[in-house]
């Protein structure tokens, strides 16, 4: 029996904390409460009207996104939490999608947040199987272990063969991080904004050949919102149809048996990166042609070479030409992580994958003025998490046009907010606070002092 296709879901409601260095000063409760407030002022909801709650992190014990949710309300929702690795993020988009595809919803909301330790990432449990152990085990079996750090190993050896099969050099690598730090400078939610010559990027300390510092992700503090919709909702809503931007397509996928194969490219999930596209972007009916705008999981400047190569931004084994011709930035074929990416912009994992989101929204709405992309219809999303799960995203504007720039002036008056959200990272207000939260079922002691904390940092 063919696959029925999914009855349209929509992102109404996008928001996000500035990302930051992960130093213990701001607490997951802050982040989640910062992130889910400014998505439910975009999306002009309250909280009331949420269905159902999905809360995205990897470090935190259990029921941390009913603490976070309860600050908005304690409305009897079932609230989700999600952990997939780095795509934990988009893992909670689809499953949201999914919900309001299926009609379990209309208007689902989805927070991620995390609180992390500074560093390379750990593993807490040593007691027990590590769920990414039989893929080290493949990369000690095929390329050795050094004193790096695991995943850039990892990301690195993938790099390495790369070189090997397809004549990619070191440069590629490198200007594929210069060109993610010179992009941050226009995203002011970015950890880093600094920009980098391409022998800067080059001479910096070597973690892993071919990767130096500047083209390794950093850890961070950070936290992103999205509200999702069914049509009936929106429908109700016809003031929102504007700025509501389509899931047009959407796979989650998981590893296949290639992941094994003894090559380091298909240690990181190649075949599944290369499903996922094709699966959402039939789903889109759309082409890899179509898009202009993408964001993609640059955890390493490795890992975006071969995801170029994978998700078919490129032909096989000429991602590295498309670098070198200026095919990854404004003036080229594609503008991928016009957010500056993981490497530049930081990736607290469960805020990761809904922070590339709200930065395609932006784009499509055509809020992000300092950044855009010409005649932007279609945007691809794209999101990794070894052990393994990726999550591909392709959206469109609900009318179906191309994105129209708009001034930061007439953005700031739509959104009620004063400013524009795409190029400003400010705050919001006691007053929009109160006119957000849960009318009926609001709790001050749920709430506690988070609120003051936030909109003291503001």
């Amino acid at each position: 029996m063919a696959p029925k296709a999914p009855e349209p879901v929509y992102v109404i409601g996008v928001g996000m904390t500035k990302f930051i260095k992960p130093r213990g000063k701001v607490d997951y409760t802050e982040l989640g409460f910062e992130a889910g407030i400014k998505a439910l002022l975009d999306a002009h909801i309250n909280y009331d009207d949420v269905e159902s709650g999905i809360a995205c992190y990897c470090y935190g014990d259990s029921t941390c996104g009913q603490r976070v949710f309860y600050q908005f309300g304690m409305t009897k929702i079932p609230i989700y939490n999600v952990n997939n690795n780095c795509s934990t993020g988009s893992t909670g988009l689809n499953m949201g999608r999914t919900m309001i595809a299926g009609g379990m919803a209309d208007c689902v909301m989805v927070v991620g947040f995390e609180k992390m330790f500074p560093g390379s990432l750990q593993s807490f449990f040593q007691d027990r199987v590590n769920p990414t152990g039989t893929t080290a085990e493949m990369m000690k079996a095929t390329r050795g272990i050094t004193n790096a750090p695991g995943a850039a190993q990892m990301f690195g050896n993938a790099g390495r063969e790369y070189m090997e099969k397809y004549g990619a050099k070191e440069e590629d690598f490198a200007e594929i991080a210069r060109v993610n730090h010179k992009h941050s400078a226009k995203n002011p939610y970015s950890q880093f904004q600094d920009e980098y010559t391409l022998e800067q990027v080059q001479k910096a300390p070597m973690i892993h050949h071919p990767l130096t510092k500047l083209q390794c992700c950093p850890t961070s503090d950070g936290g992103a919102s999205a509200i999702l919709c069914s049509q009936s909702f929106l429908d109700a809503r016809p003031e929102l149809k504007d700025q509501a931007i389509l899931i047009a397509g959407q796979c989650l996928a998981t590893d296949a048996p290639s992941l094994f194969s003894r090559s380091a490219i298909d240690l990181m999930g190649y075949e599944m990166n290369q499903y996922a596209c094709r699966t959402a972007l039939a789903q889109a009916n759309a082409t890899i042609n179509d898009v202009k705008v993408v964001e993609l999981h640059d955890c390493f400047s490795a890992n975006e070479m071969i995801v170029i190569d994978a998700l078919g931004l490129s032909e096989k084994g000429k991602a590295h030409e498309l670098v070198r011709n200026g095919g990854i930035t404004y003036g080229g074929r594609y503008v991928i992580n016009p957010s500056g990416g993981l490497i530049s912009k930081g990736h607290p994992l469960g805020a990761s994958g809904i922070a590339q989101c709200a930065e395609l929204v932006w784009h499509l709405r055509g809020w992000a003025n300092n950044r855009a992309v010409k005649d932007t219809s279609v945007c691809l999303q794209h999101n990794l998490g070894l052990g393994g799960a990726v999550v591909v995203t392709v959206y469109k504007r609900g009318d179906g046009q191309a994105a129209s720039e708009l001034s930061s002036a007439e953005v700031g008056k739509r959104t009620g907010l004063g400013y524009n959200p795409a190029v400003e990272a400010k705050g919001f207000t006691k007053a929009q606070v109160d006119s957000v939260r849960s009318r009926q079922f609001r709790s001050e002691w749920a709430l506690a002092d988070t609120e003051r904390k936030v909109e003291a940092r503001f």
